[in-house]
């Protein structure tokens, strides 16, 4: 079994799942009344200039003011295909680009994430199966994962080639173009140069901000980013979304066309795929691997760490032979999990300390192995002197967590409450604190079960000491909406 690509489609939302041999790597979600900015262009408006941060912020119509670093106002984005360091490059100041009120074409690279709002570029890329159109530029730059030389250069010709003929563009061309014939990369060309015409004549005459151009709907874009031949299967559970990827296909992707299904049937595709499970999984700390150990991960703002540990797993031989395997077994489900949990930023993996220097290559190497099909740019650091792996994941969109959750209003997003023990005694100082201000005859104290039934019981005692030296009685009123950490004492 191959890749499969299933398609879940709800008025309100599109999941898109991508499988392999069966599993889940991958989940994407765009929901109706918050689709995903990457890919749109828009015309901005520069509304403030940070010579300090070399940044300007630029309305671009959205709640918060977009992101624009000089970097990609003036560096080639081709550059990093091509393996070039941005601190290669002489930048100048941001304020010799760009002033305040400045009409400026621009492209989201980053959806708001948190309190930040979008990142943009200047350096606009019009994608289509084959190629990447880089409108600012006339050179040539081919994807790293092709790695054959002949095929490399092959491919450079044809471009250029393309490149005489069409002016002042230049090209990315993608991993998907490996073998293809020159006529159909000849095609993919014409059609990104009039899409690219067609949004630069919209934008002439726009007044900013304003959108004037909108990526592929998530079913399509699916379709266009992951496409090759290892796809094998597309099923989809609507009808008119099929009959949409069909026109698409047809016309851009032909070869897939006798791969997409409708999913007809009253169970859900999702449930038949198990893909429910596994995205309630990928929303817990804790990940179980098969040999019997475990993994625990959590996000912050700052950084994601991964902790692997034996747990039930002892194994047959020794105990270095154990935390080997173990942590072989990890290395690649890190990598699915990265992946599914669409985790980005810094990473640290603490990995069980391994004795052996080969075992640590040996991991370490299995876990870029395994990150080689992740289509987000990522950069692993060797084993440090602690037996950490430091990485960093490129992210352009909400992790999934992000996404499907929110922070729990119970405990703030802390993971942890306090005790009713804890309350009990917060309960005790505030009485104490109000008896000195107010004059009341009593003192009704409203709070959850918990910690009522702690007060009344374990806590009698001291209760009964309470009100003896403010020499007030105190009531206790259990109240069900009320959270652990949550109480009110009211001077009656």
């Amino acid at each position: 079994m191959g890749q499969e690509i299933l398609i879940n489609v709800t008025p309100n939302e599109t999941r898109v799942a991508m499988l392999e041999n069966g599993a889940l790597q991958e989940i994407f979600i765009e929901r109706s009344g918050k689709r995903g900015l990457v890919g749109n262009i828009f015309v901005g408006k520069v509304s403030r200039v940070l010579p300090g941060m070399q940044a300007a912020f630029i309305d671009i119509g959205l709640e918060k003011a977009a992101f624009l670093h000089v970097s990609d106002i003036v560096c080639d984005r081709s550059a990093e295909v091509e393996g070039k360091k941005l601190e290669d490059m002489i930048i100048p100041s941001i304020s010799a680009l760009l002033y305040e009120g400045q009409k400026v074409i621009v492209q989201v690279i980053k959806d708001p994430l948190g309190t930040k709002g979008a990142r943009l570029t200047t350096q606009i890329t019009i994608p289509s199966r084959y190629l990447v159109l880089l409108p600012n530029y006339e050179n040539v730059a081919v994807s790293g994962r092709i790695e054959d030389k002949l095929e490399r250069n092959r491919l450079k010709e044809i471009v250029r080639k393309i490149l005489s003929e069409s002016g002042d563009h230049g090209y990315i061309v993608r991993t998907a173009a490996e073998s293809v014939e020159e006529d159909k990369l000849a095609e993919d060309g014409r059609f990104l140069r009039k899409l690219w015409k067609s949004i630069h004549s919209k934008q002439k005459g726009t007044k900013a901000p304003a959108l004037v151009h909108v990526d592929l709907p998530l079913a399509l874009r699916a379709l266009r980013d992951n496409s090759g031949g290892e796809i094998e299967r597309i099923r989809i559970d609507s009808q008119d979304t099929c009959k949409n990827v069909l026109d698409f296909c047809e016309k851009f992707l032909p070869e897939m066309v006798s791969g997409v299904e409708y999913y007809s049937a009253d169970r859900p595709i999702f449930d038949i795929y198990g893909i429910e499970d596994e995205i309630q999984k990928a929303l817990e700390r804790k990940v179980i691997l098969k040999s019997g150990g475990h993994m625990v991960i959590d996000q912050t703002e700052a950084m994601t760490t991964i902790d692997v540990n034996t747990g039930a797993y002892v194994g047959s031989r020794n105990l270095e032979e154990t935390i080997f395997k173990t942590n072989l077994e990890a290395a690649q489900a890190i990598a699915r999990q990265l992946r599914l949990r669409n985790l980005g930023g810094i990473i640290i993996i603490d990995f069980i300390d391994m004795e052996e220097q080969e075992h640590r290559e040996q991991v370490l190497y299995m876990l870029e192995k395994s990150l080689e099909q992740d289509q987000a740019k990522n950069s692993i650091s060797e084993v440090s002197a602690l037996g950490l792996v430091q990485m960093t994941r490129k992210r352009t969109r909400e992790s999934l967590e992000h996404i499907l959750c929110e922070i729990c209003p119970v405990c703030d997003g802390r993971g942890s409450i306090k005790t009713a023990e804890t309350v009990c005694y917060e309960i005790f100082r505030e009485i104490t604190r109000q008896s000195r201000q107010f004059d009341a005859k009593e003192f009704l104290v409203l709070a959850s079960q918990e910690v009522v039934d702690l007060i009344l019981d374990e806590e009698s005692p001291n209760v009964a000491e309470l009100e003896t030296f403010i020499e007030k009685p105190i009531r206790f009123q259990p109240e069900i909406l009320y959270t652990q950490e949550q109480f009110d004492v009211v001077p009656v």
